[in-house]
Order: C-alpha cells, then sequence, then structure tokens
C-alpha cells in the first residue's frame, strides 16, 4: 500500500504543481488542495492549462517513441551504449523498469488522466457558482473528455493487446478511472471492449458538448479532433463504416499541406494547415528533438522505411538527412528547426492528429467496406501531394484487394514515420513484426500474435494493488 500512496501523491503533486510551464502563469499561491484550487474559474483554467502540459510530458517522450523503436521502420543509432528505449527496441522490457519506458509511460499516462478526471469531477460545481461561465466550461468538459478518452487508448494500446486479439475483446484492457481513485481504492483491468466502450462514449459526448463551435487552433481541442480521434478508435476497433463516416467529417472540413507548408509544419515551428491536434512544447522538455536529433541522432529510419520512398520526387525526402556521405544511413528532419530560434522559443510539437492520417484511415476503411476504387481515390490524394502532382495525373494499376492494401500499408510508413504509429499499426492488424536483416535490433522478426507485443504491467503497481494482473510472460 505504501508504493501506491506514493503513485497517487505523484499525480496528485503534479496537477497541483504551480509551476508557470504547467498554468500559464495563473496565480495559484495558497491552493493547497484540489477543492480551493477548483473555488473558482481562474483555478479551473490553471487547471486545463495543467492537463494540457501533462498530456505534452507523456507525448514528448517514452510513448511517442515507443510505437516506433518496436516496430520495423526505426532502428537505434547505437546498441553498445544501452541507449534510451534500448529494452523495448529488443523487446527486453521488465516490470522493474520503474524509472525507464515501463514505468514512465504507465505514470505520465495516469498524471494525465488525473488532471482530466478532476477537470470533470469540479466542472459542475463551478457550472452552479458561475453560470455566467456556462459556455466556457461546457468546452472545458468537452477538453477533459476527450484527453481522458486519449489517456485510456494510449494506456490500451501500450499495455494491452489489439482490439481483434479476442473475437470479441473480452482479453485484458487497462482499469477505467472514471474518477481519480484513493490510496485504498483498488482497481481492476476492464476488459478491452468495456475500455474502447468507454473511450467512445466519452468522445461522443465530447462532440455534443462543442456543438457548432470553431477551432481555435491546432493547440487546443476542438470538435475535429474529437472526431478525428473517434475515427482512429474506429479504425483500431474494425468498426469500418463509422471510421469511414468520422475521416470524412473532418476531411470534408479540412485541407491537406502542400509544398513549403507541408515541410513548415515539422521544420518551422507552426502548427501547420493539416494539423488537427499538436500539443505546444514551448518551455517543455525537448525530448524528441534529442532523441532524432539530425547531429547525432539515437534513433534513425530503418533500411526497411528509406526502401519504400522509389520516387525521387517525394517531397517527404526532404526530411531526411544522411548521417554521413558514406553511410546510407539517415536521420529523419521531423524534429529539426530550419527557423531562427532560442531556449525561450525552440520547442518540437508532437503531432497527435492530423489530415493524413483520415485519408489513410478511410481508405483502409473503404477496402475492408469492399470500395476500393474509393480506397484508391484516398491513396492518391496523399501520392498527389507528395509528388507535387494532381490526383488525376496518379495511377495506380490495380483492382487487388490485397494488392491495395500492400499499398496502403506502405503509405501509412511513408507518410506518418516517427509520429507514434508503426507498432500499433502492425499489432492492430496482426501482423508479423519482420526487420530488415541490417537492423541493429537482437530481434528480426516475431510472430503474431505474441505476449512481447504489449508492454508489462510496473510491478510496483502490481505490488501495491491486489486487484492488478499483470500480462502473461512478460510480467513473468
Amino acid at each position: 500500500m505504501e508504493k501506491k500512496i506514493k503513485i497517487l501523491t505523484v499525480a496528485l503533486l503534479a496537477f497541483l504543481s504551480p509551476s508557470c510551464s504547467d498554468f500559464l502563469q495563473v496565480e495559484t499561491t495558497g491552493k493547497v488542495t484540489i477543492p480551493s484550487l477548483f473555488s473558482d474559474m481562474d483555478g479551473m483554467n490553471a487547471a486545463v492549462a495543467g492537463m494540457y502540459s501533462k498530456t505534452y510530458n507523456y507525448y514528448c517522450s517514452e510513448f511517442y517513441e515507443y510505437p516506433e523503436v518496436a516496430g520495423n521502420m526505426v532502428d537505434l543509432k547505437s546498441v553498445t551504449s544501452v541507449p534510451a528505449m534500448i529494452y523495448q527496441y529488443n523487446f527486453t522490457s521488465d516490470p522493474e523498469q520503474e524509472t525507464l519506458a515501463v514505468g514512465y509511460i504507465w505514470k505520465k499516462i495516469y498524471i494525465a488522466l488525473t488532471n482530466a478526471n478532476n477537470i470533470i469531477q469540479y466542472q459542475p460545481y463551478l457550472l452552479s457558482t458561475y453560470p455566467n461561465s456556462a459556455a466556457d466550461l461546457k468546452l472545458i468538459k468537452a477538453q477533459a473528455l476527450f484527453v481522458r478518452a486519449l489517456c485510456h487508448f494510449d494506456l490500451c494500446r501500450t499495455y494491452a493487446q489489439p482490439y481483434g486479439y479476442t473475437a470479441d475483446a473480452s482479453h485484458l484492457g487497462v482499469p477505467i478511472l472514471r474518477q481519480t481513485p484513493g490510496p485504498d481504492d483498488n482497481v481492476s483491468r476492464a476488459t478491452v471492449k468495456q475500455v474502447y466502450d468507454f473511450i467512445k462514449e466519452d468522445l461522443l459526448e465530447a462532440e455534443t458538448l462543442f456543438g457548432t463551435t470553431a477551432m481555435v487552433d491546432a493547440y487546443h481541442v476542438s470538435k475535429k479532433a474529437v472526431q478525428a480521434l473517434l475515427c482512429r478508435v474506429y479504425l483500431y476497433s474494425g468498426d469500418w463504416e463509422n471510421a469511414a463516416k468520422y475521416a470524412s467529417l473532418v476531411i470534408d472540413n479540412s485541407q491537406l499541406a502542400y509544398g513549403e507548408d507541408y515541410l513548415s509544419m515539422y521544420n518551422g515551428m507552426v502548427a501547420g494547415k493539416e494539423a488537427i491536434f499538436r500539443i505546444n512544447g514551448t518551455k517543455k522538455p525537448k525530448t524528441l528533438g534529442q532523441f532524432y536529433a539530425p547531429s547525432n541522432p539515437i534513433a534513425i529510419a530503418a533500411d526497411t522505411l528509406i526502401s519504400l520512398y522509389d520516387n525521387p520526387n517525394d517531397i517527404r525526402l526532404n526530411l531526411f538527412k544522411p548521417l554521413t556521405e558514406n553511410v546510407k544511413k539517415y536521420a529523419t528532419l521531423k524534429y529539426y528547426i530550419s527557423v531562427p530560434k532560442d531556449d525561450n522559443t525552440e520547442r518540437y510539437d508532437p503531432m497527435v492528429l492530423r489530415v493524413s492520417e483520415m485519408y489513410l484511415n478511410r481508405a483502409e476503411a473503404y477496402l475492408k467496406l469492399n470500395q476500393p476504387e474509393k480506397a484508391l481515390d484516398d491513396l492518391k490524394a496523399i501520392i498527389a501531394r507528395a509528388l507535387k502532382k494532381t490526383v488525376g495525373e496518379i495511377e495506380i494499376n490495380t483492382s487487388d484487394k490485397t494488392e491495395i492494401a500492400s499499398l496502403i500499408d506502405k503509405e501509412r510508413a511513408r507518410e506518418l514515420c516517427f509520429e507514434g504509429h508503426n507498432f500499433f499499426d502492425i499489432t492492430r492488424r496482426g501482423k508479423d513484426l519482420v526487420r530488415a536483416t541490417g537492423s541493429y535490433s537482437e530481434v528480426k522478426y516475431i510472430g503474431y500474435p505474441s505476449d512481447y507485443f504489449v508492454l508489462p504491467i510496473p510491478q510496483t503497481e502490481l505490488d501495491a494493488n491486489p486487484n492488478m494482473v499483470g500480462n502473461p510472460t512478460i510480467n513473468k
């Protein structure tokens, strides 16, 4: 119990932290308890800023890196000095690794979840106390519901097998937290289906709460962000009709980024025209910039990824840099800033949702719905943008669904690399992990299904909570 109290205390202290970076310089002096923090609108607005900050903290680090290094499109540049994420790269994660990815991902996501849950819990009180702020409070709850759904989704993707692992998704997921548990609350893992149903419930309520409110910017949750996440959740759970429906809702009100606009959303410290939701990293840890730094990267593009770019005119090739002239290994420039910057302005904003993914999600859904022509149209839109052509100039001479599925897989890898998708795409599709023979990892192949396709539940959690169950094999 002592260890569990410690975990919850960490989450509580993180929530109440009065740092300017978390609360945008809103005064929190004297607000030493959660009820006092939520006694007025200043406190609520501070909590919302803190929620975004804590969401950034898990997206800028191990969680965002994990699906890349565990996949087959990224390699660690060196494996001789025990670099960050080496255990996930070699599938040797251990439940005792509390201060590495296994423990940090779990803890950081639950800290963000604590923030969201407290906002949701206290919103009705402020609604009754400040009726003139009803419109703002409705949007605040919508944002918190989105973050709570995102946290559950990301926990489930990391610590539970994919939705299709069992026919009815009755296998173990993660705990569902409608409110922050107390020190004596021993929560249990729900099934994956129950977790996904809860996620959809939160997102559908958030969609309703946003109503017709226009999107402020990509750094704040919007109705469009809710619909984009619903699209992804439906895709992961094999609900192809709803995946296509929600992708269309986003695409019909969005635009792709072209040319320099496309490159600047990575290199120019701007949100980007096609960004739906990304998290602002101003005055926050620069972990992603260090992990992928082209001058001395920890992680680089795998040979399997580079081999997919078969057209020299592909604009995405501008987002790679050779490590040396003689060695054909490449660093990504998705986390390289090409505009003037200093310590105060330099930032790396993780992309959570963007329009290109919606096209690729819809293409996959259309193919599953036996509409290959529509799938090809969406695929052509992404390829045309990459090659600076019109959609009409792109020819794909196949109607074979297996071949189209392979083309979609390849385009997802080309387009979404280094953005936290690769390994999750492999597992949700029930695919084997196959790495190039030149990979530096000890593991070149793992067949699906595998107990190693999830992270172990942290041992601290298992020791503190008698109701918590570990994952087979990896929790030993």
